[in-house]
């Protein structure tokens, strides 16, 4: 489809006019970050494996119920989404203790959490994307309690049905983060799923071997990012067992 105007680019994804009203399309980039963009790098491919994963995965929620801003997809990196109005939060959701976790409250990487948590985030990079409570949020009227009530109840949904699509393919859900949005249809709202779901915004373990399969291998440098990507598409079913498939083999992953 021909380039329209670019209105947003972030670290992964650049976010341009729609085809036609209430449409935006969501080109998915190679550049790679961390820690708000203190380290940064370029993984050769990833950008299509991640709008291929996050296709997958928003297509299969939209079958079990779960509202998302997906349509379509529109080639191997660009797919067709509702325009929302972005909640300012990151919801966090945990299944096994990993990453800042373990680190604020110093338990071991790998130990499964009693029950799953959720967490919030205010979503501001400039700020590194503060911890926050439900206080704050209503407080500062990011999201009404009633639409805290929503996102809450998608976020474990999601996570319900993602941990068991997962597992059976021998991968652990880790954690996740999520963001929603406002769809606005005349005068009436309700939230949506909206951004990605890929292994930049989830952790994934080999559920076997503990092999992270996600973008801490970027975060630290443990090489085979790409590779780990490619891992998590086939067992999917969206790569092919034997072979990345022509198309996927052309955009150099």
């Amino acid at each position: 489809m021909a380039r329209r105007r670019q209105i947003y680019e972030g670290k992964a994804k650049i976010i341009f006019e729609g085809p036609e009203p209430g449409t935006v399309v969501q080109y998915f980039k190679d550049d790679a970050t961390a820690g708000n963009g203190a380290k940064s790098g370029v993984i050769t491919g990833k950008g299509v494996l991640n709008n291929r994963i996050s296709e997958y995965l928003m297509q299969r929620l939209g079958e079990m119920g779960i509202p998302t801003h997906f349509i379509r997809s529109l080639n191997m990196r660009e797919q067709l989404v509702r325009e929302v109005e972005i909640i300012p939060l990151e919801v966090v959701v945990r299944n096994v203790v990993a990453g800042s976790l373990s680190k604020r409250f110093g338990l071991p990487e790998g130990e499964r959490l009693p029950r799953t948590l959720v967490e919030y985030y205010y979503k501001n990079d400039e700020l590194n994307d503060p911890l926050i409570s439900e206080e704050h949020i209503a407080t500062f009227g990011w999201a009404h309690p009633q639409e805290l009530e929503e996102i809450q109840s998608l976020a474990l949904r999601v996570n319900d049905f993602l941990c068991g699509l997962f597992t059976g393919v021998g991968i652990t859900l880790v954690d996740f983060k999520l963001e929603f949005g406002r769809l606005w249809q005349g005068d009436e709202m309700r939230i949506v799923l909206a951004d990605e779901i890929s292994p930049d915004n989830c952790r994934l373990w080999d559920s076997r071997t503990q092999e992270k399969m996600d973008k801490d291998r970027f975060r630290r440098d443990m090489g085979g990012v790409g590779e780990a990507y490619q891992e998590v598409a086939r067992r999917l079913g969206i790569l092919p067992e034997h072979g990345q498939g022509e198309n996927v083999a052309a955009e150099g992953v």
